[in-house]
């Protein structure tokens, strides 16, 4: 079971009202993909922002479908934690559907605000949009499955 410090979770100093949601090891997909991801809660909804760079890019120059969907499976447990019973690990995707909507924009942050649906004691059901300013990127919905911690 991993350590209950492998988070960064402290407030952003960049960025007044938000927090940090990366992995200490940046050698793992959390910062060796997608670099700084930041986080606040909006009422009933957790929004997870990222900073897109080159390498996010695709041959279109627009910011590759793979790091959107990576956006929000990541948004899918900083919900979970944020506006959820907290309980965002250990935990597992058990399904996302997305419809992509329109091209993500390298020079301006991409955002995914999600929102939970139901949650019970294993299961946590959510939708939301991934979005740049008012352009709509995608729209999603996923199933987590949450697991017991190992004792």
């Amino acid at each position: 079971m991993p350590s209950k410090d492998v988070f960064e979770h402290g407030p952003d100093p960049e960025h007044p009202g938000w927090h940090h949601w990366n992995l200490k090891d940046d050698t793992l997909f959390n910062g060796a993909v997608m670099g700084k991801l930041i986080t606040r809660k909006e009422g009933d909804k957790c929004r997870l922002r990222m900073f897109p760079e080159r390498k996010h890019e695709n041959l279109q120059g627009i910011i590759h479908g793979a790091v959107t969907l990576g956006l929000i499976d990541i948004s899918m447990f900083t919900t979970m934690h944020g506006v959820g019973s907290g309980n965002a690990g250990p935990s597992v995707t058990l399904e996302l559907s997305t419809h992509f909507i329109g091209g993500g924009d390298p020079a301006r942050p991409l955002d995914a605000v999600t929102e939970i649906m139901r949650e019970t004691g294993k299961l946590v059901f959510v939708r939301g949009e991934v979005v740049q300013d008012d352009d709509c990127v995608a729209a999603y919905s996923g199933i987590v499955r949450k697991f017991a911690p190992r004792g």
